[in-house]
Order: structure tokens, then C-alpha cells, then sequence
């Protein structure tokens, strides 16, 4: 796959316009989107860290199947839990690494290579988010420096508009988000068309 360096005049639009939305569907779902057409990759995904069941709930998802999204609890203690501790992580092939908690299901929707990026607010994770390639990629410092920085912006927007609706916790913003899976195919952000440039970073050193 070939690798591409992010138009950031593109990360500054699409953080631009996270950041005025007050509705944490819409930061969500134009989070991922965006991510994942910027990046041309098969899919990202946004979750909530449950403290109460060490759980990571899924917010919302593009790109990946219902049937991949559905294949059970996504444990923060046994998926890619390094990443939530120490920062970004790339797997390389799910196959062949002990961190992926569900390889199997992984392989049959067709993922080759994951990258988990933490979302912290305040000191503290709130959540994850990881995007998916359908081939082998061995994530760039560019790739990493672009999903950190929306994913902390969407966090940071996400628990802005908490605050505004009176809602107690992250999780609870999951119930504002119970129509994101339904439109997930056919809603599209204001920058969907409009991703990248060009040729390879420095790649991030797998851990």
C-alpha cells in the first residue's frame, strides 16, 4: 500500500468543524469519516472506555461490516490494552500478534493492520480510537500525528457537548448516538472528498 503524507490544510478543516459541532453524533461519525478517507483505509472506529466493565464501547464505526462491529466485548484489558496505557500502537498483522483480541474475526472482515490511537481528556482516557487496513501497513509517524490529533479534538469536543446536554459520564453520550450505525453507509462530512498528498514518513517503530 502506498503511503501518503496528510494535507493538514484538510486536518485543520475537518478539526475546525469538530470542534463548532455541539452534537456528539455528529463529532463522532465525522470523525471517523474523515479519518478513514483521508487515510484511504478500510475502516475506523471510535470508542468509549467503560470503567465499570474495563469495556471499550463502541460510539461509531465506518467502513467495517455489522457483522465485524457485533463480534463481541471489546475488553481494554486484553484488545491493543498497551495503547491505552502508553500511547499509540500499530499492529502490523493481526494474525501474528498477541494484543489482538478477536484475530479470527479480524481476518475474515479482511483486516490486515490495526492502528490504536487513546483518546485522554483531562488526564484521563475516555476512549480509543483505531483505525483499519485491509493490507499490511506499517504505519508513519504522519499517520499517527494525524488520528492522534483529531482523536484528541473529538475527544475534547465530545466531552464539551457532554457537559452541554447534562450528561453525568462519556458513556452516557452513547445514548445520544443510537442512529450512527443505521446512517453509518450513507452520511458523509463536509471534507469526505477531500484527502491527500503524496509519499512516505518515517514509520512508526512497532512496540
Amino acid at each position: 500500500m502506498e503511503k501518503q503524507i496528510i494535507n493538514y490544510e484538510t486536518m485543520l478543516k475537518v478539526a475546525k468543524a469538530i470542534s463548532h459541532s455541539k452534537d456528539p453524533e455528529e463529532i463522532a461519525l465525522m470523525t471517523v469519516e474523515s479519518i478513514k478517507t483521508a487515510l484511504n483505509v478500510k475502516g475506523c472506529s471510535l470508542f468509549l472506555f467503560n470503567r465499570k466493565t474495563n469495556e471499550l464501547e463502541l460510539a461509531t464505526s465506518f467502513g467495517l461490516s455489522d457483522e465485524y462491529l457485533n463480534k463481541g466485548p471489546v475488553s481494554a484489558l486484553h484488545s491493543i490494552a498497551q495503547s491505552l496505557e502508553d500511547g499509540p500502537v500499530g499492529i502490523y498483522d493481526v494474525m501474528d500478534d498477541p494484543r489482538i483480541q478477536y484475530p479470527k474475526e479480524a481476518q475474515k472482515e479482511g483486516i490486515s493492520s490495526i492502528l490504536s490511537i487513546p483518546i485522554v481528556f483531562g488526564g484521563s482516557v475516555m476512549g480509543a480510537m483505531r483505525v483499519y487496513t485491509s493490507e499490511p501497513w506499517e504505519f508513519t509517524l504522519d499517520d499517527v500525528n494525524f488520528v492522534q490529533a483529531l482523536a484528541q479534538i473529538a475527544g475534547a469536543a465530545i466531552n464539551m457537548a457532554r457537559y452541554a446536554k447534562g450528561l453525568k459520564s462519556s458513556i452516557e453520550v452513547l445514548k445520544t448516538l443510537k442512529e450512527v450505525q443505521s446512517h453509518r453507509t450513507t452520511r458523509r462530512t463536509p471534507y469526505e472528498g477531500v484527502p491527500v498528498s503524496v509519499s512516505s514518513g518515517e514509520s512508526l517503530e512497532q512496540e
